[in-house]
C-alpha cells in the first residue's frame, strides 16, 4: 500500500476540510475527488506520481467522511449537490487556490462537474467519472428503464425509515455490498475495502447521505443558503473546459451514458473512454486510465501557456 500522508486540516465557511497533500506546495494543484461509498484511498496509485511530477496533489475527504467535520452543530447536515460544489469551491478559496485542475467520480465527480461548469474560471482541466453528473432533479421523478430502476434499490431504501436505521446499524456492510455489485470485475476490491470502511464512522455520515439521496428526487428540501446554486444547476449548465469523461464498462450501478446524451453538455474539448473491466470505482480500478487522462489534460493546459 502506498505511504498514506500526513492528515491535514483547513476551514471554511461550514467545514473543517481534513485532507492528504502530495507533492511541492509551489507545484501547479490537482484535486482529486472521492464518492459514495469511497475516500482517498481511491487515489493511492496516482497522487504519488502526479507528486513525482511535480504537482501540487490534494484529495480531500468529503462533508460527513473521515475526520472531516462540520464547525457548527446547528449547521444542516445536507449532502445536496449544491453543498458538494459549493465545499469544493471553499477548499480552493481556504487554500488559495485560484485554478486547479480537478478529477472526480461519483459525488466527488458531481462536485468538480458543478464547480467546472458554475465557475469555469477556477478550473484548467476536468477528468470526469460518466460524463455529465449534475443531476437534472426536475426530471428525478421520470420513471426510467425497469433495468435501471433496478439498481438504484439503495436510494430507494434510503427514502425510507427503515433505509435510515439500515445504514445507521450495518453501514460497513451495506457499503461493502454497494462494492461488490458496483464494481463486479474488480478482482482487488474485497481486500481494499477495510482500508476504506473506517472512514464511514463519521458521525455525520448517515444523515448527509440520506439527504442525498432524498433531496436528488425532491423528498426532502434542500439547505436555503444553497438555493441560487440549486437553481443555477437546473438549467444544466455546459461545461466549459477541457473535459475527459471515464466510463466503467461493468459499472453495476450506472452503466456508460450514451454519448450523445453526454456529450451536448460539453463545450470544449472533450473525450470519453469508456474502460473495459472497470466498475463504477474508477480512479481506483483503472488508475492508469485515469492517471493518462489527468497527464493529458494537464500538458495539454501547459503547451496552451507556452504558446501564449
Amino acid at each position: 500500500m502506498t505511504t498514506v500522508p500526513p492528515m491535514l486540516y483547513v476551514r471554511t465557511s461550514m467545514l473543517d476540510v481534513a485532507y492528504e497533500a502530495h507533492g511541492p506546495t509551489d507545484g501547479e494543484p490537482v484535486i482529486l475527488l472521492h464518492g459514495f461509498p469511497y475516500d482517498p484511498r481511491a487515489y493511492d496509485e496516482i497522487a504519488p506520481v502526479l507528486a513525482e511530477r511535480g504537482y501540487r496533489v490534494l484529495v480531500p475527504y468529503l462533508r460527513g467522511y473521515g475526520p472531516t467535520r462540520f464547525i457548527n452543530a446547528q449547521v444542516m447536515r445536507s449532502g445536496q449537490q449544491a453543498a458538494l460544489g459549493k465545499d469544493l469551491l471553499d477548499f480552493m478559496d481556504a487554500l488559495a487556490i485560484p485554478r486547479a485542475t480537478l478529477a472526480g467520480y461519483d459525488w466527488g465527480g458531481r462536485a468538480a462537474c458543478i464547480v467546472a461548469a458554475l465557475w469555469p474560471e477556477r478550473v484548467r482541466g476536468l477528468v470526469t467519472g460518466d460524463g455529465y453528473n449534475i443531476q437534472d432533479i426536475a426530471r428525478s421523478l421520470t420513471p426510467r428503464a425497469p433495468a435501471t430502476e433496478h439498481r438504484l434499490w439503495y436510494q430507494f431504501y434510503f427514502h425510507t425509515q427503515r433505509g435510515v436505521d439500515g445504514l445507521t446499524a450495518n453501514r460497513r456492510e451495506l457499503c461493502e455490498l454497494l462494492w461488490s455489485l458496483w464494481s463486479p470485475s474488480w478482482a482487488k476490491g474485497p481486500g481494499l475495502y477495510g482500508q476504506t470502511a473506517p472512514s464511514f464512522d463519521n458521525p455525520d455520515f448517515v444523515e448527509v447521505v440520506i439527504h442525498s439521496y432524498r433531496h436528488r428526487f425532491m423528498y426532502a428540501p434542500g439547505d436555503p443558503a444553497l438555493e441560487a446554486i440549486e437553481q443555477a444547476l437546473a438549467r444544466q449548465p455546459a461545461i466549459a473546459v477541457p473535459s475527459i469523461s471515464l466510463c466503467g464498462a461493468d459499472d453495476g450501478v450506472g452503466p456508460p451514458p450514451q454519448e450523445d446524451d453526454d456529450v451536448k453538455h460539453f463545450s470544449a474539448f472533450y473525450r470519453r473512454r469508456v474502460l473495459p473491466g472497470v466498475g463504477h470505482n474508477i480512479p481506483q480500478e483503472a488508475p492508469q486510465a485515469s492517471l493518462d487522462a489527468l497527464l493529458e489534460l494537464l500538458d495539454q493546459a501547459t503547451g496552451e501557456n507556452r504558446s501564449r
